[in-house]
């Protein structure tokens, strides 16, 4: 009975009280590390909670609670992490005439939160947004280029200029594009896909005639070289020493002769003792 008095007789004071309270409460919102909130008063942003800054220590961005007036200001969160926009998968026309199928995604961050306010109002319409530049802009670069050229190192520099030219855009909205990346680049199924795969294999058999030409070549030349050079080598020594130079040949021309190992014992030689091919064994006499 004592509280059902003290409210009879209070009952006023306790309501004020109690409205003073929640609109104390309400003076006061909490904004966590992953999120930097704008305040807009009467519909202009005024001052921005937990602004990105790079290089920001963890706990020292500005996070936590908050004073805000109620019904003048209304906080607008934006996530402070990096976030990713999805294209939708399309075709991209290159300059060797082949329909490519690209999928392709880019990750932002928001730098500028007032700006994105103002331009786009909410994080979830700033990837609206970029979808349809990022869509553009890819189907501009890759149209200058041939798609073999996407299979190569060619395509590290194809992904920086996307990725610029997106950010230039991205900027607007007060977002910073930090990389974009092709998820799959491949022909349509059927007769384009087919002939592109015969292009292909025809150009790597020939380039390996090539090399195997190439190889022949460089063969024939060592082999003609290494033939000069013997060539020399044994006229050199027939100048200085014409009679050991003939020893020489002599000896080689038996043992080719006399050891014929594939058809021993089956080989019938006749030789007049005064043939001029066995000198040698005479001590050279003619």
């Amino acid at each position: 009975m004592a509280f059902a008095d003290f409210w009879r007789d209070n009952k006023p004071a306790a309501i004020g009280a109690l409205v003073v309270a929640i609109g104390a409460l309400s003076c006061f919102t909490i904004v966590p590390e992953t999120e930097q909130a704008v305040v807009v008063r009467l519909g202009d942003p005024d001052r921005v909670i937990n602004r990105f800054r790079p290089n920001a220590d963890f706990g020292q961005t500005g996070a936590g609670v908050i004073f805000r007036v109620p019904f003048m200001e209304r906080l607008v969160r934006i996530d402070k992490r990096v976030m990713s926009v999805d294209m939708e998968r399309q075709q991209v026309l290159s300059t060797d005439q082949q329909r490519i199928e690209v999928d392709a995604y880019a990750r932002y961050r928001i730098i500028d939160p007032v700006r994105m306010v103002r331009s786009a109002g909410t994080t979830e319409r700033v990837g609206e947004q970029l979808q349809p530049i990022l869509s553009s802009v890819l189907r501009q670069e890759l149209g200058k280029r041939t798609f073999q050229s996407l299979l190569t190192a060619e395509r590290g520099q194809a992904m920086k200029n996307i990725r610029d030219g997106l950010d230039r855009q991205a900027r607007e909205y007060g977002a910073q594009v930090i990389d974009v990346r092709i998820k799959r680049a491949d022909l349509p199924d059927g007769t384009p896909l087919e002939s592109a795969f015969a292009r292909m294999a025809a150009a790597r058999e020939q380039e390996a005639t090539t090399i195997v030409a190439q190889g022949q070549r460089n063969a024939q030349i060592i082999r003609a070289t290494a033939e000069a050079n013997a060539a020399k080598i044994y006229a050199d020594a027939f100048n200085k020493d014409p009679a050991f130079y003939d020893f020489y040949r002599a000896m080689q021309s038996y043992d080719t002769t006399f050891s014929n190992t594939k058809n021993a014992g089956q080989s019938t030689i006749l030789l007049s003792p005064d043939s001029s091919y066995l000198r040698q064994f005479k001590g050279g006499a003619q």
